[in-house]
């Protein structure tokens, strides 16, 4: 992002000094037609002439400075935003330094504690019991999970048999049925025609035992939850007898330190963005003063006297005349190749600024899901070699550029408490509730010493260390959240062109 900033104001400041390029040569190409006045004008018609190109120019001369000075200017500002941008990220650097440090501390002592609980009977015996009922919990949801898959295969042919639906529906063969005379009569026809007096129990029990098996199963979650609260609990007491209050406050004052560092630096960086929006708008030629001198400059040098002027010299062959002439096309051939080059500078800068405002939301989602915490590892190399040229250059988009950091990306072993239970079990609304299971070994107050949540299925124990905001937080679904200042958050990806950083 560095490199890409670098660039984006030297852009800049290439962009400011063709503009000046630009002016000069008009300038140089009015000076050519005064001088191509007094060859073949009566002096009369040339000082008139010289007096609407003089006007224009010094129209343009003006502007010009003026256009030049708010460059300086927005350039000052973005070089002073940028210092304290970086001094920021000198300061999150300290941050997290501490941070880490604090982590340590608190790691060491909770591994203290752990020995300790280790021989501790109470600690050991309720272990035990979480142990078993989440066993116990866990072979009721897979139970009921079965019952429910049994009711769905099993249920299939009932439920697409129409007649059959539509007795089941209106309650046939039960109190809650209500129909008159004709209609009981009919529906007794269509109810020996499918059988129904007959299918009805067996599909009746095929959606009863699921939801008798998911209460159950509910019941035995919540002594699961309730033997790990109390695990919990005695870690807690624990490790706050060992001191771990004060290490546990230090850390928590430490990340919120942190957190301030990081809505600062993202200030920092809009300011930056918006002083660099300022500054493109100067240097893409929509400074409406230094346009309209502009064009009032090619208006003088474009008026029809002046191109039948030029349009005569051409038709003769007198030597000044043709060097001239010769010079005027000369400066005409420069002012496109310049006008070429800064459209080109343009879209470049159009790309760099889309691709730094990605790295922008991969490096929040970075810091958001704490993967510079020191625990935090990755087993792909390329991130940061062949898949970030890949990137750069447009070949890859940055949703999936963050998805193999998010796929690479893992979590050294910590503090591992209590049961080591980490069961995902099913919810009452039938959809997974995973544990965080990324860096929470140990959290202050909400998370326990190991032990087990609802969800639907085992996952691998949750790891790191004393957990809290390092490593926590779940890793985001494809979208980024970085915050920005008047930003829809929709950007136009395209490719590098040829040279420059990347």
């Amino acid at each position: 992002m560095s490199d890409i900033r670098r660039e984006e104001d030297e852009i800049s400041r290439r962009l400011a000094r063709s503009t000046e390029i630009v002016a000069k040569i008009k300038e140089s190409e009015a000076e050519l037609f005064r001088q191509l006045a007094q060859l073949r004008l009566d002096p009369a018609i040339q000082a008139e002439l010289d007096g609407r190109i003089s006007s224009a120019e010094s129209k343009a001369r003006e502007s010009l400075k003026s256009h030049g000075k708010a460059v300086d200017k927005a350039q000052q500002t973005i070089d002073e935003l940028e210092a304290g941008r970086a001094s920021l990220v000198e300061r999150r650097r300290d941050a997290v330094a501490t941070l880490a440090e604090k982590q340590k501390a608190l790691d060491a002592l909770l591994q203290q504690v752990s020995a300790r609980l280790e021989t501790d009977p109470a600690y050991a015996e309720k272990r035990a019991a979480a142990q078993a009922l989440d066993q116990v919990a866990e072979q009721s949801m897979e139970k009921t999970l079965l019952a429910e898959k049994d009711r769905e295969e099993k249920g299939k042919p009932y439920r697409d048999d129409p007649l059959f639906m539509y007795l089941w529906d209106s309650g046939y063969g039960t109190s809650a049925y209500k129909a008159n005379n004709l209609i009981r009569y009919l529906d007794g026809l269509v109810a020996g025609l499918v059988g129904f007096l007959k299918a009805r129990p067996n599909y009746a029990m095929l959606n009863d035992i699921p939801l008798r098996l998911r209460e159950h199963s509910e019941r035995q979650e919540a002594n699961a939850q309730a033997a790990e609260a109390a695990l919990t609990a005695l870690g807690s007491e624990a490790a706050d007898s060992a001191g771990g209050r004060p290490l546990r406050d230090a850390k928590s004052k430490a990340e919120d330190d942190l957190k301030a560092i990081d809505a600062a630096i993202v200030e920092a960086e809009d300011k930056r963005n918006e002083a660099g929006e300022a500054l493109q708008s100067l240097t893409n030629g929509s400074d409406p003063a230094l346009a309209s001198a502009a064009a009032a400059l090619a208006a003088a040098l474009g008026q029809e006297d002046i191109q039948t002027l030029l349009a005569e010299a051409r038709r003769t062959r007198t030597g000044k005349d043709d060097t001239i002439v010769a010079q005027i096309d000369e400066s005409r051939t420069r002012m496109r190749e310049e006008e070429e080059e800064s459209r080109d500078l343009r879209e470049r800068a159009k790309t760099l600024a889309a691709r730094r405002r990605e790295l922008e939301d991969i490096q929040w989602e970075f810091k958001k899901q704490r993967f510079d915490d020191p625990r935090s590892t990755f087993k792909e190399d390329k991130l940061v070699g062949d898949l970030l040229n890949d990137f750069l250059r447009g070949g890859i988009s940055a949703a999936s550029y963050w998805d193999q950091w998010r796929r690479s990306q893992n979590w050294a072993p910590g503090n591992e408490w209590g049961a080591g239970n980490s069961s995902t079990r099913r919810n009452s609304g039938g959809q997974s509730s995973p544990r965080n299971d990324q860096g929470g070994g140990f959290n202050w107050p909400d998370n326990s010493f190991g032990g087990s949540s609802s969800g639907g299925r085992k996952s691998k124990p949750s790891t790191g260390g004393f957990g809290g905001g390092w490593g926590g937080g779940g890793n985001s679904g494809g979208g980024f959240s970085r915050p920005r200042t008047g930003d829809a958050g929709t950007r136009k990806q395209s490719g590098f062109k040829t040279g420059g950083g990347f």
